[in-house]
């Protein structure tokens, strides 16, 4: 692997304005990438952090060119001006990371319609949407890549039966990645999918699932930036189609020791869902 493989490179990111996405944003960046950084936040929610300008303005930062583009994965017209800005900008597009996503962990009786149909707008149809409107340009790059953060397939019953609805639309994440895969191969584009094997200090961990407590028992991250990174970095399809998790990533590049990864250095660590 090239340290240059990523040099000039565009990337295009949904949800990129914090968390895992701005994670991996400024790992390519720092790779040498431009980076494009697609999400709604344009006003910093004291909660969540974060807005597409402060992203843009780190990524910059690092000697590397950014884009920051308010964009609703949800709108299909809004999706097409961000890629046509990015091509405007940029002058194509390398690699797709879709990293929006929505999450409610509830069963059945408890899941408003309304939020059903968010979690299916933005992880599948939001998802969908992204890389039909991208592919034109993907089918241009010489190191065309989509990386969709969505877990493996794991069929066990306890992961469907309390939140399928939110399980049945990361899984479908995960199978376009296969279907991609292959639809996509003659044209030389790689897709993956990655998700981490612990659960992950960001806001919708702190917010959402566990609070502080969770968080001191999550991993930075940092480990899916470099996971990311190391898959993004081979070349054509070494990887393609296959469904990652961040210590699978890691380990084949000889690295077993992720410690340093944690929050809380020797904490037990919580292991995510689906695995």
């Amino acid at each position: 692997m090239s340290d240059k493989t990523l040099l000039g490179k565009t990337v295009f990111i949904t949800g990129g304005s914090r968390g895992i996405g701005k994670a991996i944003a400024l790992k390519l960046a720092a790779a040498g990438a431009n980076i494009v950084i697609a999400a709604k936040s344009v006003e910093e929610d004291p909660r969540l952090g974060g807005t597409i300008y402060s992203a843009a303005a780190e990524v910059e930062a690092l000697g590397v060119s950014a884009l920051a583009v308010q964009v609703d994965i949800r709108d299909e017209a809004q999706i097409a001006s961000a890629i046509q800005q990015t091509v405007d900008k940029f002058g194509g597009i390398d690699i797709v990371i879709n990293n929006a996503s929505a999450i409610q962990l509830t069963d059945t009786a408890n899941t408003p319609s309304k939020r059903f149909d968010l979690m299916q707008s933005i992880n599948v149809r939001g998802t969908f949407l992204v890389v039909q409107h991208a592919l034109p340009y993907l089918r241009k790059s010489t190191h065309a890549h989509i990386l969709t953060l969505s877990p493996p397939i794991n069929l066990a019953p306890k992961w469907l039966g309390p939140h399928v609805a939110y399980t049945i639309s990361k899984y479908d994440m995960s199978m376009m990645t296969l279907g991609w895969a292959e639809e996509f191969k003659d044209d030389n584009i790689a897709c993956n999918s990655l998700w981490p094997r612990t659960t992950i200090d960001t806001a919708a961990v702190r917010n959402l699932l566990g609070g502080q407590a969770l968080a001191n028992m999550s991993r930075t991250t940092d480990i899916i930036a470099d996971a990311a990174f190391y898959i993004l970095s081979k070349e054509k399809l070494a990887y393609s189609g296959k469904l990652f998790t961040d210590e699978e990533v890691l380990a084949a590049e000889g690295i077993t020791d992720l410690a340093h990864y944690s929050v809380v250095p020797g904490a037990k660590l919580f292991y995510d869902l689906f695995l």
